[in-house]
């Protein structure tokens, strides 16, 4: 039984078939997040099947927990790239605040610092590049664009300043982010799932994620409904910062040196696995399941290439084709084949 406008229950046998959606003709329903998460699932598995076909060094346990290590940074900046999307904004200041977090990270290590302090300060740091954002773009209306293309530079700069140009080396091997723990998976692995698994429930149980689907969505009905977008607005470019500044310190700390280069171009890559996801650039669609998988299936791509002895410009242009047709899928609004048809004139 489903109900009309007016609240009057009626059953589906009683709709107009033309009216009915395909799914809905087959006696069930479908979610179409859920497709997309399937469909990307899908392309996941099959590009991990060929490249398992063509190197027995890439179907391995080792191999499989690499992949989730060398993501684990992209997929944490992702995931604050989504929100950032999602709400209707954009965040290209990441490229500057990771590199920034990972600087920072190594002098305050060396300067005998614990590393749980010195990982709250990075993202505290990154926090306050996020809300000059947020504050930028949602209070004097301006482009994003070009406000997070500002901020990076400024961030980017700062971290090649403090670091004199040069590389940081730890001074003692603290690699707490990133050593193996439970099952022998990487610290980095978990707190990338932990992100994950957190902003899952945000957005789809809380107030505050409703409200910033709304925003993205259509901005002025939400303003029209009350919702207090300027606050909303910010907090993502904040989230997006603390989560830049949090990948810039587990990436440090993989490498055990800090840097003013290091996830510089993560920035795009970051929207590249947040568009492979499903997010959609225009706000209010996307999602966490969506960008986990657009995260693996680029880790899965680089790395199989690596294993093949690929060079890295092919890389370059696979990923670039990769892009284009999630682009594509995106344009093609997929979703209204679940829509039903409109009884106007064709």
């Amino acid at each position: 039984m489903t109900q009309n406008k007016t609240g009057v229950a009626h059953s589906v046998d009683s709709i107009p078939s033309d009216r009915l959606t395909p799914a809905r003709r087959l006696g069930f329903s479908l979610n179409p997040e859920a497709v997309k998460s399937l469909l990307l699932l899908g392309f996941l598995v099959a590009v991990y099947t060929w490249f398992a076909t063509q190197s027995d060094l890439f179907a391995t346990l080792a191999n499989t927990k690499n992949i989730f290590s060398t993501a684990s940074v992209l997929g944490i900046v992702a995931f604050g790239q989504m929100v950032t999307i999602v709400g209707g904004g954009f965040d290209l200041s990441v490229g500057g605040t990771v590199p920034l977090g990972s600087v920072l990270y190594a002098q305050l290590l060396n300067s005998g610092m614990n590393a749980g302090t010195a990982v709250l300060i990075v993202v505290l740091i990154g926090g306050a590049v996020g809300a000059v954002n947020g504050v930028v773009v949602s209070r004097f209306n301006i482009n994003p664009l070009a406000t997070t293309l500002a901020t990076m530079s400024v961030a980017g700069g700062v971290a090649l300043a403090v670091a004199n140009g040069v590389s940081i080396p730890f001074e003692r091997p603290v690699s707490v982010l990133s050593e193996p723990s439970v099952f022998g998976v990487d610290n980095s692995v978990w707190i990338f799932l932990a992100v994950g698994v957190v902003l899952w429930v945000v957005l789809r149980y809380t107030v505050f994620g409703r409200s910033l689907y709304a925003i993205g969505g259509n901005r002025e009905a939400a303003r029209l409904a009350g919702l207090r977008i300027y606050a909303i607005e910010t907090s993502t470019y904040v989230l997006s910062g603390m989560l830049a500044g949090l990948a810039g310190a587990i990436l440090a700390s993989q490498v055990l040196t800090g840097s003013g280069t290091d996830g510089a171009t993560i920035a795009l890559g970051s929207v590249a696995a947040a568009i492979v996801g499903g997010v959609s650039l225009k706000g209010g669609q996307g999602g966490v399941p969506g960008t986990f998988l657009g995260v693996l299936i680029l880790g899965t791509l680089g790395n199989g290439m690596q294993v093949l002895s690929i060079q890295a410009f092919y890389q370059t242009i696979a990923t670039g084709v990769i892009l284009l047709v999630a682009v594509a899928f995106s344009q093609l609004r997929w979703q209204a084949i679940w829509k039903p048809r409109s009884r106007g004139k064709s």
